[in-house]
């Protein structure tokens, strides 16, 4: 089994190969001190891990998106840039990235898979010299059906034919774990921990593994699929691993636990 949109992910040598190309636009979604100490020839930093939602309703919602765009555009990304997108491990950093870009309708973007632990063990060249982006003109155009918010998962608690995937680690499902006001789960959410999208080497598994740790909790492709976690970064890793094997109805919950658990006025299991 391969996957079905495999270049979704880039491998080192096919960054490498088009860092030339003068759309190439190379996000580093590390830590600054990271990217400090080494970077892909030609990256910019990008992190905006802080930068999350905890609600989901119009307002904030809109506002936060605007935020987003313009970040994007800062970095010097444009309408016709090709987006390659990258953590130290193919992770949930850059899979957030991932997610907006698409969300936008940003159709070139891909995520260097195994990030820049990869690249390093591939021998690729680094280095520690920045420039300063231009701004680039990216417009966002967004695709609201990969997008979930508190009250798209309500209208969808109880329907068979929607799978709500809960990313977290096992403790925060339990609710013994809490982060929010409150602890537990959506109800009648299903657990798989985003890590094991990933290799022990932090590759995205194969097609065929995925697909069988996907269909063994009951996920499957003919389901809407709403996976959230407690900012929407591990929840947009899942959006990526079933995005890589075809899924075709996909909504990240954007506001995750952060804003489900805060909210005394949305329903609960296995917690108080």
């Amino acid at each position: 089994m391969r996957y079905s949109n495999p270049d979704l992910l880039w491998s080192p040598q096919q960054v490498q190969d088009r860092l030339a190309d003068e759309r190439i636009v190379v996000l580093d979604l590390r830590q600054p001190e990271a990217y400090a100490n080494g970077h892909i020839p030609g990256a910019r930093s990008f992190d905006i891990f802080g930068i999350s939602l905890i609600d989901t309703r119009e307002g904030p919602l809109n506002a936060f998106l605007w935020i987003i765009e313009h970040l994007i555009g800062a970095k010097g990304v444009s309408d016709d840039s090709t987006v390659v997108v990258h953590d130290a491990i193919s992770g949930e950093r850059a899979a957030r990235l991932f997610w907006f870009m698409e969300f936008f309708g940003h159709q070139d973007v891909h995520m260097l898979n195994g990030g820049f632990n990869a690249w390093k063990a591939a021998g690729l060249p680094v280095i520690q010299d920045a420039e300063v982006p231009t701004r680039g003109n990216f417009t966002a155009d967004p695709q609201r059906s990969l997008l979930a918010t508190a009250l798209d998962v309500v209208d969808r608690l109880g329907k068979t034919n929607v799978a709500i995937v809960d990313t977290r680690s096992a403790e925060e499902n339990a609710g013994t774990l809490v982060r929010s006001a409150r602890g537990g789960k959506i109800p009648g959410a299903v657990h798989l921990e985003w890590k094991h999208n990933l290799t022990a080497d932090g590759l995205f598994k194969p097609a065929e593994e995925l697909a069988a740790e996907y269909s063994a909790i009951g996920v499957t492709p003919d389901q809407e699929v709403i996976p959230y976690c407690q900012g929407g970064y591990r929840s947009a890793h899942t959006y990526l691993a079933l995005r890589l094997i075809g899924y075709p109805k996909l909504r990240n919950y954007l506001g995750s636990w952060g804003e489900w658990g805060d909210r005394a006025d949305l329903p609960i299991e296995n917690g108080s």
